[in-house]
């Protein structure tokens, strides 16, 4: 539960507070419950900027407060018993600023048709999300900042080995991609079935792109135990996975050993699977190198994920303006500590 307050504007420009009001959704970054919420209550079509401020980042009930643009003046009354202003920062994302989502809505409308309203589902400085229902069914339509990869460029890398592990890539420019709908949920919890399904899969796209070695991604070197060097998802935890075997979000990618992706995937399930995982992800590596020793490079990769998971939240807080470090305050030392556990 959330206590949300929304500071709204319209061209820039502040025209009051709506009275605060309480949403279920835990995540500071999930916005579509906050929007209903608003437009219901302001009678006009509204949009979540970004993040003004909150006491604290993972505690229910604390109060989250909003920069809210409003495509018009509110049909009701606003508090204007308290003045704010929203100065720039070199920092802010272009969704973060006025007239920002309604862009990114814009640059879809031409590439599909829509049949209904758009809704905004996440903003924060990683990506700003909507959903829109087209004659083909939903899309999502999502920004992202310069510091990440391109999901389109990526995502066509691993088309061209396996086109039923990514989604289905619409429309892309500088910033933005397109996607088509992927069935299926979320595997926070994923079944064997699903493990079987799709870690076998990214490892025979891992092994169909290896080239030769390159830069380590940010300095972070696992020795290769007969491995190769090859595009890795980057965060390739099982939320990022759909159950109909579709991995989303490659917005980390990058060229490293893919001990590294694995390592990243046990750090977020049960450790009940962790024998399934680490069984499933060697048979494949063997399968496709009978040389190499993927069990050895497990045991450096679950510690090197975590190194490398600390340089990235610390990109991440250096490349995000002050309002928005809440995310990942405290995430580089969290990193930092679980990498000296599991030291190998």
């Amino acid at each position: 539960m959330r206590r949300i307050r929304a500071l709204v504007t319209v061209g820039g420009e502040f025209v009051g507070a709506a009275p605060d009001f309480d949403v279920e959704s835990f995540w500071l970054n999930a916005t579509e419950d906050v929007v209903a919420h608003l437009e219901a209550v302001l009678g006009v079509p509204v949009s979540v900027l970004r993040l003004e401020r909150t006491t604290e980042a993972r505690r229910s009930g604390d109060l989250v407060v909003y920069q809210v643009e409003a495509e018009a003046m509110p049909r009701v009354p606003l508090d204007r018993s308290v003045d704010h202003d929203f100065p720039d920062h070199p920092l802010r994302v272009p969704w973060a600023r006025p007239g920002g989502p309604r862009s990114l809505v814009e640059w879809a409308d031409r590439h599909v048709t829509r049949t209904g309203p758009a809704v905004q589902v996440k903003t924060w400085h990683l990506s700003c999300v909507y959903r829109l229902p087209t004659d083909r069914g939903p899309v999502w339509a999502k920004a992202f900042p310069g510091f990440v990869a391109d999901e389109a460029a990526v995502i066509a890398l691993v088309r061209e080995v396996d086109p039923t592990l990514v989604p289905e890539v619409i429309a892309s420019e500088p910033g933005r991609v397109l996607l088509a709908d992927v069935p299926g949920e979320d595997c926070w919890n994923p079944t064997p079935e699903v493990i079987a399904d799709v870690v076998p899969r990214l490892v025979a796209v891992q092994h169909a792109l290896a080239g030769p070695a390159r830069s380590r991604v940010r300095g972070i070197d696992v020795p290769d135990f007969g491995l190769p060097d090859t595009l890795l998802h980057g965060d390739f935890h099982p939320g990022n996975w759909r159950s109909s075997g579709v991995v989303l979000d490659w917005a980390d990618a990058h060229w490293g050993n893919p001990a590294l992706d694995v390592g990243r995937l046990l750090g977020f399930v049960d450790p009940a699977s962790h024998p399934l995982i680490e069984r499933t992800w060697a048979d494949a590596w063997l399968a496709h190198r009978p040389d190499s020793d993927p069990h050895q490079a497990i045991r450096h990769g679950r510690h090197a994920s975590h190194l490398l998971g600390a340089l990235v939240y610390q990109d991440f807080l250096d490349h995000i303006e002050p309002s928005e470090r809440v995310y990942h305050e405290g995430d580089p030392a969290a990193e930092r500590a679980k990498a000296q556990a599991s030291l190998p």
